[in-house]
């Protein structure tokens, strides 16, 4: 299964990103694939967060809207949306003492974590800061490999 992370749900949904169509092409290859795929819990959140943050974007995207592009993406038979679930917390605190997280890189464990807890086989993200975690497979499907 391959998990996505929020940076490219906020790239698909976005078209003032400079990833816009890339992101966008990415999605929809997985939403209308048979690949099993999957969005966690957290990143639906954080992608309603900075969509609708009007710090980030001008003019901010309206939380309904937000919640309507989450709700299109599961209407693709092949996504699951995965979180915690019993046994998480101990593959989290294992991840979190491995790598030594503090403050904010606590988000990025949080998702690692449940990855790595539903047996994904792979992360697709621009952020770097994922391959801090080397038990997680990480790809940016936006660059060439």
């Amino acid at each position: 299964m391959i998990a996505v992370d929020t940076n490219l749900l906020v790239y698909a949904h976005r078209q003032d990103s400079e990833w816009h169509e890339e992101a966008l092409a990415v999605l929809l290859e997985l939403a209308q694939g048979g690949t099993r795929w999957a969005i966690p819990w957290p990143c639906a959140h954080e992608f309603v967060a900075i969509v609708t943050h009007l710090r980030i974007y001008t003019p901010p995207t309206p939380v309904t809207l937000a919640c309507k592009a989450i709700a299109s993406w599961a209407e693709s038979p092949s996504l699951t949306f995965i979180g915690e679930s019993e046994g998480y917390w101990d593959r989290f605190t294992a991840l979190a003492s491995k790598v030594k997280l503090q403050g904010g890189a606590a988000h990025d464990g949080r998702v690692a974590a449940i990855c790595l807890h539903h047996g994904v086989k792979e992360l697709w993200s621009a952020d770097r800061d994922f391959s801090r975690f080397a038990t997680l497979k990480v790809r940016n499907p936006l660059t060439a490999d």
